[in-house]
């Protein structure tokens, strides 16, 4: 019986040293925070401005455990369990050193899991004066550990800042664009920074008369430090369209190296150029037919069935004849037609072969039209007139014979047939 309770008190001896030899947490991964990384926005100050400044609160640790035992019976341990120990941040801190911090401090943020993080933002205000600032952060954890961690804000000095990368467009197109044509644009993106740009993307946006006919997106991917890239677009225009500066919208989306996207809107400049189109509807004259030696009225009606307006419209004849041969019209729209008058003087009955000429500017230039016409004349009638005399010769030679001839041939005048008493 003794030696059972002897037994007894050893092994209750043994366990009681044990637990006291074994620790509580396992040194397998301590958990501690840092701040992983963080962004200043805008990355370049100016005094006296606005910003934020973003960290990133991280549990380094990645499997930090604790163990728990329940006992021993036989020289092992009954149960064991294992648990991740979390770290309880108590407050989380910006010291300005020099730079104004506007947002309160974050306390009680709570306990994050080993590998787990969490992003916090403080908005600040830069001092007057140009300069390097290092505020700190400072971040308190349970268990009186804590952490500091300095961040470099710049004021408006370019100390130790590279240049970002910087994307501009340039656009090639043909001098000469017509409304209802399809243009042909070599877009350029040049890089003038001196780090690269990522994932460079075009887009271009549609406007009421010109659009893509293909796509309205291009993926261009990377341009180095002073390098370049070329894409072609092809774009289509109303033929309804206004001649006249046309800005095409075209956002350039990008990344930087740091990892932070940027957009830049630009544009592609077209200038849209009418090109007028000018025919002859009808030609007509007053009276309708031209009668020889009587003056006359010829008209042309002209139309423009082009793109673009026609100014300083006038027109030409070069028929043989006398009167106003050259008429000025002014302007013709678009759709429209207008009249060229000529008032001509008298001429011979015949066929006239000549030739109008038009003359007009659009913005393309000067342009002429000449196109080979006919006039008839119609020749006098004298039918009327011969008749006439026919008729006058007619009864002068009845009463020649009646009252001249006969008298001489019968001495008395009477008619031959009329007999004699």
């Amino acid at each position: 019986m003794y030696t059972r309770i002897i037994n007894g008190i050893v092994i209750a001896l043994f366990v009681a040293f044990v637990a006291i030899m074994t620790p509580g947490a396992s040194a397998a991964g301590e958990p501690t925070v840092q701040v992983s990384e963080f962004q200043v926005n805008p990355p370049i100050m100016m005094p006296d401005s606005l910003g934020t400044i973003t960290i990133v609160v991280k549990n380094t640790a990645t499997s930090a455990q604790q163990k728990e035992n329940s006992g021993l019976v036989a020289s092992e341990f009954i149960t064991s369990t294992v648990t991740d120990i979390n770290v309880n941040i108590e407050n989380v801190q910006l010291e300005g050193k020099g730079i104004k911090v506007i947002s309160q401090d974050f306390e009680n943020v709570g306990a994050i899991g080993p590998g787990q993080s969490i992003p916090l933002t403080f908005m600040i205000r830069a001092p007057a004066e140009s300069g390097m600032y290092y505020p700190e952060v400072w971040i308190d954890t349970t268990g009186g550990k804590s952490t500091r961690y300095p961040i470099p804000v710049n004021v408006n000095t370019p100390v130790g800042i590279q240049k970002q990368a910087i994307l501009i467009v340039e656009s090639t197109l043909p001098e000469s664009v017509n409304p209802g044509d399809e243009i042909p644009v070599t877009v350029t993106v040049k890089n003038t920074g001196e780090t690269l740009a990522d994932d460079v993307v075009l887009k271009i946006e549609n406007v009421s008369m010109i659009a893509p006919k293909i796509t309205d997106l291009y993926h261009i991917g990377t341009v180095g430090p002073t390098g370049e890239k070329s894409v072609e677009v092809i774009l289509v225009s109303d033929k309804k369209a206004d001649p006249g500066l046309i800005r095409v919208p075209v956002s350039l989306r990008y990344s930087w190296i740091d990892g932070s996207q940027y957009t830049n809107p630009t544009s592609i400049d077209i200038v849209l150029q009418g090109k007028a189109e000018l025919g002859l509807v009808s030609v007509d004259t007053s009276p309708r037919r031209v009668p020889a030696n009587q003056p006359f009225d010829l008209t042309m009606r002209i139309e423009n069935t082009g793109t673009g307006e026609a100014k300083q419209v006038s027109a030409t004849v070069d028929l043989p004849m006398t009167g106003t041969k050259q008429s000025f019209i002014g302007k013709i729209k678009q759709g429209n037609d207008a009249p060229a008058v000529f008032m001509l003087d008298s001429a011979k009955g015949g066929t006239y072969d000549y030739t109008a000429t038009i003359s007009y500017i659009d913005d393309l230039g000067t342009h002429t039209i000449t196109k080979p016409m006919s006039l008839r004349v119609v020749p006098e009638d004298y039918t009327g007139a011969v008749i006439l005399v026919l008729v006058v010769l007619a009864v002068a030679g009845f009463f020649g014979y009646r009252y001249w001839y006969l008298p001489r041939k019968n001495g008395h005048g009477a008619l031959p047939w009329v007999k004699k008493n």
